[in-house]
């Protein structure tokens, strides 16, 4: 049966949709909003997946080139991989409901958003995010939602809920949030520096709309939500796991208070093995085989214990810092000799080695997908190789976790990133992790700023990235702890993964994960506190004691862009008929010359002199002539009465025998011959377009 139900979001109707398509699903929904219309579809295996110690959940995002009337561009003229920009939205539509199911669950779930229409003004993001928590909620799939998502924007000192196209061109935030009817499960960012305060007061404001779209989903969920099905439970023995804590917590304990993660790590491996001869002793020789489980996730269990204790009771760390204490930092730039710009960037046992490289208009990146934005001058690119934490496994590209850290550095970045018109170049930054110790994707951004600034880029001002972390008391919600700067344990075993990235003048990316059913507003207020003074003790004390700013010069290895602005009706000119003009300053120059539709034109070139000729040539070509003015020219011709002078861009003018010198001339090729290139003044510009020229006046100059 069809079911269809309406309600308003930012004052455009809002159409959730079930019963018509793909009913052997789980759950399946359509969202219209607008004219953009989303399928979510979700299914879940009926049996646990063997071997796994997680929740084996996948999410995708699957933008469908119809959408927008388009035909793919490939060879194949079909859908290839996800864009980056769908994976980046898979990843989004994740982390909000991924901690609502059931800790104990193994279950296959696999949830799938296809983008069926699009209308640029609404966007299909948020209605995959409503999709998935009202097809979840309705079907039979254990889990704990509903959750909704809206996008924010700021326009002229205004919050704004689901902006549309035009709104979004001139924001200066680009806001997601998800959530419940309670607590805030997701946040995502890009912004123009915008200050903590209006960036938390956009995130209630936000939480506004979620709350109403939750309550609407819960309505359809009592309505027509089938109930939910038992599942195998996953969690360690209960007998077993009281004989661990009892033999080894104390052991555990002490062996996580350790600086050097690989001690740490073989620490834990050590009470591991003794954990497992405990399990043969209770089990029995197969104990390794039939217990797998059971050993693996009381290990699991007991060093989570221990860590979150320690922090929590005691406000200890496994390292030993203070809770608002930022791990030794250090920053070095300029370590590649031939590249255009490179900086080292370490926060304890996480290290990035940060690389830039400067490009022509060429170099931009074209972009196939829904959006109208069809090219990028600003890339950025994060690589996280196994020896990064000393594993041995090969490299098989980037995969969504390095797409995500490059595309939140990136965003970090984005914003102070001078324009075209101040340094036209593009500019590719790519992060190479050499340790990884946790916030690798914030120590990106800190070491793209520094080799921003190495390869002469001439930003806007420092960005720097540091994560906040949370560890929660399941007993009592209000006794929580935020801590500044977590490492990769603090990560793993707590509760929130707070990215902030910015400058000292406000936020400019946030990323937040999550593994609690939400946060409060009093736990994100704490966690831009902290994050603030982070970011501004970073700027000042390692990236500006590095390098003060920008280089004044690129390095000789990078690409010489001179650019200029041309009237548009003067771009005929500057290319001739045929190409004939442009092919002939690239010959002359060896330069090579890009002009836009806009009238912008760049030059590249291996020297600045060569560019600064050709520019030269074309400013001579599309220049006005006016009367009084003195310009250089080229004789072209001589006749009885004067010679006739190129004035550059197409333009001629006449210099009389007469206005040639002031003593008497008989002959013209006396005085001036073809090719000669003299000063004239111009003195008349008659109605036709005839350029009248003196020399006589400028004898000194041409002498």
């Amino acid at each position: 049966m069809i079911k269809t139900y309406e309600t308003e979001l930012a004052g455009r109707k809002l159409v959730i949709e079930t019963g018509k398509f793909a009913k052997q699903a789980n759950g399946s929904v359509t969202v219209k909003y607008g004219d953009t219309v989303v399928m979510t579809n979700v299914t879940a295996s009926k049996e646990p997946k063997d071997g796994v110690d997680f929740f084996p959940l996948s999410v995708d995002y699957e933008e469908k080139l119809y959408a927008v009337g388009k035909i793919p561009g490939s060879f194949n003229r079909r859908e290839g991989k996800p864009a980056d920009k769908a994976v980046l939205t898979s990843r989004a539509i994740d982390r909000p409901i991924r901690p609502l199911f059931p800790s104990d669950f193994r279950n296959d779930v696999c949830i799938v958003n296809t983008v069926l229409s699009m209308d640029q003004d609404c966007s299909p993001e948020v209605c995959a995010n409503i999709g998935t928590s009202a097809a979840l909620s309705i079907s039979d799939i254990p889990w704990n939602g509903p959750t909704a998502a809206v996008n924010v924007g700021y326009v002229e000192n205004e919050i704004i809920i689901n902006p549309n196209e035009e709104e979004r061109e001139h924001s200066k935030l680009k806001l997601t949030v998800a959530g419940t009817e309670n607590k805030i499960t997701m946040i995502e960012a890009g912004a123009d520096e915008i200050p903590d305060d209006i960036m938390l007061e956009a995130i209630k404001k936000a939480h506004i709309e979620i709350k109403k779209l939750c309550k609407f989903i819960s309505e359809i969920k009592a309505e027509i939500g089938k109930p939910k099905f038992e599942y195998k439970s996953f969690s360690v023995d209960s007998k077993f796991y009281q004989s661990v804590c009892e033999k080894f917590e104390t052991a555990m304990y002490e062996g996580v208070q350790e600086t050097d993660k690989e001690i740490r790590n073989n620490n834990v491996d050590k009470i591991a093995e003794e954990i497992k001869n405990l399990a043969i002793e209770m089990f029995g020789e197969k104990a390794e085989e039939e217990h797998a489980f059971d050993i693996d996730a009381a290990v699991h269990d007991l060093e989570k214990s221990c860590v979150r204790k320690m922090i929590l009771k005691e406000h200890k760390r496994p390292d030993g810092r203070k809770i608002d204490e930022v791990r030794p930092l250090y920053g070095e730039v300029g370590l590649l000799p031939r590249t255009h710009g490179s900086a080292l960037f370490s926060r304890g046992q996480t290290q990035v080695l940060s690389i830039a490289t400067l490009g022509t208009k060429a170099d931009e990146q074209i972009l196939d997908g829904l959006d109208t934005e069809t090219e990028k001058r600003y890339m950025h690119q994060y690589n996280f190789p196994s020896y990064s934490v000393g594993e041995a496994r090969p490299s098989k590209g980037p995969g969504r976790r390095e797409i995500g850290h490059g595309a939140l550095a990136e965003k970090a970045l984005v914003p102070v990133i001078p324009s075209e018109d101040e340094f036209p170049y593009t500019i590719r930054v790519v992060s190479e992790v050499l340790e990884s110790n946790g916030s690798t994707s914030q120590a990106s951004i800190c070491g793209s700023t520094l080799a921003l600034m190495d390869a002469g880029v001439p930003i806007k001002r420092p960005v720097a990235g540091i994560s906040a972390g949370l560890i929660t008391d399941p007993e009592n919600p209000e006794n929580y702890i935020v801590l500044t700067d977590i490492q990769d344990i603090e990560d793993f075993f707590g509760d929130m993964d707070f990215k902030v990235g910015g400058t000292k003048e406000g936020i400019t990316a946030i990323q937040v994960d999550i593994k609690i059913d939400g946060l409060s507003y009093e736990i994100i207020r704490q966690a831009f506190e902290r994050t603030k003074i982070a970011r501004d003790y970073i700027i000042d004390e390692i990236i500006l004691k590095a390098i003060e700013e920008p280089r004044a010069e690129l390095s000789k290895y990078a690409p010489k862009i001179v650019s200029t602005k041309i009237n548009v009706d003067k771009i005929k000119d500057v290319i001739g008929t045929g190409g004939k003009t442009i092919n002939k300053i690239i010959e002359e120059t060896g330069v090579k010359i890009d002009i836009e539709d806009n009238g912008r034109v760049n030059i590249y070139s291996e020297s600045t002199e060569s560019a600064n000729r050709a520019l030269e040539i074309i400013e001579n070509i599309v220049r006005e002539i006016e009367v009084g003015k003195i310009y250089e020219g080229t004789v072209t011709k001589i006749a009885q009465f004067g010679a006739f002078i190129d004035l550059g861009g197409g333009k001629e003018g006449l210099l009389h025998i007469s206005k040639i010198s002031s003593k008497r001339i008989q002959n013209v090729e006396d005085v001036l011959a073809v090719g000669d290139v003299v000063k004239v003044k111009v003195t008349d510009i008659d109605g036709q377009g005839k350029i009248s020229l003196n020399m006589r006046d400028l004898e000194t100059l041409n002498s």
